[in-house]
């Protein structure tokens, strides 16, 4: 894996109908319908605006044995309508019926926490090497049966590993972590390659974007110690909606396609399933602007860990680096001065503007030949007057650099003057690479100045915004590199930039401003209109701060991905709601007309409502 250019991993092919997965073929873009499987009509509806949106594989939920037969007349209602586009087949606790599937559809998932292991009751049990080698005989007994049908139907298979839904079993021994996934991956995949089955595709997924993306890098590089190089699916799980669902997607997705990793991606979005895709098309195609780029010469720091990287130490000049939370940067050299009170910047660039002309509750960065010496204004020097910056005391002081500019003389200034922080900006179409490049550099020469990344972009829709954003600045946050972040936008409001940032803050797991919706992207389970329930969940309670609220269409993945929520909204049948708080079920199948109302009294009761 090379950091700073992009190479696109070798994978096996796969070959899910007459659309190939993996090799050299484009990276795929898939949905989920979120219709009952069991409504014909509906379903082939659906699948043609999710394929007419540009997807090139749709999955449909298969909960039981009735959904997978039925998958057969969704297949042939598309195929009358000349819809060739493969589908899927999503099974959990049900063997059977992906037995059933298998000869039906294109491609069956399962997942390894619900395929044989008992329903997680999250209990730890302890195992001999005995028993646990017994607990894999019984998966190979029954999932080699299933691999002899997909190979007799040549139907292709997803081991698709949750995060929220490992086994009791993997628990007990591994703990809730990337091991313990990649663990209940590999106990599967190696009896796919000792049964010489090669049309698999793996995905790691979770809700928390740096579990996600450090199971997947795990899986890889465990993979590569056993000579396999099977493809992989990548998506983050109960990413929500708006903008918030978008940059966690793109922070999770895109770190990894930064690395090479991933054929194909799901982006999943508390919305219509089509909606999904252009996100998903808009990703992938922003990750491919950096092949055939000029290559970026740079060297990968001794002992950096690509897996578990931790947050590189810096020191703490005023309230950046140090192990503080990242600030956010706002440029307001507009004079556009109106805030959003609920993301208000930590400091407001204001160019050569008068410091003085501004309240002192701002702190200000003021370009640096405009300066003056005031408790609120923080000087803004550029690589020529680096020496200048030496001479001017001042308790923060800020410098613009590029790669191009870390010269060995300037990295002497840095580590002297320990009041310096660098606004580090790229020249290069892969920003992500040059910034690494950057802060690698640093690493290798022992250099602990704090680094804040700017960006500028010129993005005419919001969403393209978004999705760059998560990816640029995302991928250096869950690399552990930055302090904090300055994001501006060519005709975007100020204020909506500070947003993004803070929500790639949030997505990051760096810094915590607003509730956090744990919110899946509702599928056949789902016996509620969850789009409708995610925005009066959102209504009543967003003004809260520091808490996280799930909700989930259903229980498969929902005690499990929203585990560190505090509050939890299940759908528990048809009209039916349960609610939660942290991994207790404190009120079982209340109406639905009611739940919203009892979640709010639920959190008063609980002393975390603040009006």
């Amino acid at each position: 894996m090379d950091l700073f250019n992009y190479t696109r991993r070798p994978a096996s092919v796969v070959q899910i109908g007459k659309i190939p997965l993996g090799g050299d073929y484009p990276i795929r873009i898939q949905s989920m319908a979120n219709v009952s499987t069991m409504d014909t009509e509906a379903s082939v509806q659906q699948a043609i605006r999710i394929i007419d949106a540009g997807a090139d594989y749709v999955r449909f939920t298969a909960q039981g044995e009735r959904e997978a037969r039925n998958l057969r007349n969704i297949r042939k209602g598309l195929d009358l309508q000349g819809y060739r586009t493969p589908l899927v087949a999503d099974i959990h606790f049900t063997p059977k019926a992906a037995d059933i599937a298998a000869e039906e559809v294109e491609k069956v998932r399962i997942n390894p926490g619900n395929y044989i292991d008992k329903v997680k009751t999250f209990n730890h049990q302890e195992y001999t090497e005995e028993e646990y080698a017994a607990e894999l005989q019984k998966i190979r007994e029954r999932f080699v049966p299933f691999l002899n049908i997909c190979k007799k139907n040549h139907t292709a298979i997803r081991i698709g590993v949750n995060h929220g839904s490992l086994s009791d079993r993997i628990m007990s021994r591994y703990g809730d972590t990337p091991e313990g996934m990649v663990a209940s991956c590999m106990e599967f995949l190696r009896i796919c390659r000792e049964e010489n089955f090669p049309d698999v595709v793996l995905s790691m997924k979770a809700s928390n974007t740096v579990v996600m993306v450090q199971s997947v890098r795990l899986l890889v590089q465990t993979m590569d110690a056993e000579g396999m190089h099977y493809p992989l699916h990548l998506g983050v799980t109960e990413a929500g909606d708006g903008e918030d669902g978008r940059i966690k997607s793109a922070i999770g997705i895109g770190a990894l396609l930064s690395d090479g990793i991933g054929d194909t991606i799901r982006v999943s979005l508390s919305e219509e399933p089509e909606a999904e895709v252009p996100v998903a098309r808009k990703l992938a195609d922003y990750i491919r602007t950096r092949e055939e780029l000029p290559k970026i010469v740079a060297t990968q720091a001794p002992g950096f860990d690509p897996i578990r990287p931790g947050r590189r130490k810096t020191r703490k000049v005023g309230i950046i680096g140090g192990g503080q939370v990242p600030v956010v940067l706002s440029d307001r050299t507009s004079g556009d001065f109106v805030f959003d009170p609920t993301a208000n910047p930590d400091f407001l660039y204001i160019g050569l503007e008068d410091p003085e002309n501004l309240p002192d509750q701002f702190r200000l960065i003021v370009d640096a030949s405009a300066w003056k010496a005031l408790p609120n204004a923080f000087p803004l020097f550029h690589t020529s007057e680096i020496e200048a910056m030496e001479k001017t005391p001042a308790p923060v002081k800020f410098i613009r650099l590029t790669y191009a500019d870390l010269s060995d003389s300037t990295l002497e200034i840095l580590k002297k003057d320990r009041t310096s922080v660098v606004l580090l900006t790229t020249s290069s179409s892969n920003r992500v690479g040059e910034a690494r490049a950057f802060m690698h550099r640093l690493l290798m020469t022992g250099c602990d100045v704090p680094v804040i990344l700017q960006h500028e972009y010129r993005e005419e829709d919001k969403e393209s915004l978004q999705i760059k954003a998560g990816v640029d600045y995302g991928t250096l946050f869950l690399d552990g590199f930055l302090d904090g972040v300055l994001l501006t936008n060519e005709g975007t409001e100020p204020k909506l930039t500070d947003n993004y940032s803070f929500a790639v803050l949030q997505a990051a797991r760096m810094r915590v401003s607003k509730t956090e919706y744990i919110s899946c992207p509702s599928c056949g389970r789902t016996l509620f209109n969850l789009q409708q329930t995610v925005f009066r969940v959102k209504e009543a309670t967003s003004h809260l701060k520091d808490l996280k609220i799930g909700i989930m269409g259903c229980i498969v993945n929902g005690i499990g991905e929203m585990a560190d929520a505090d509050y939890g909204y299940v759908g528990a049948g048809r009209g039916r709601i349960s609610l939660y708080k942290g991994k207790e079920c404190v009120l079982r199948n209340i109406p639905e007309e009611e739940a919203v109302e009892r979640l709010v009294q639920l959190i008063k009761e609980q002393g975390d409502w603040h009006d």
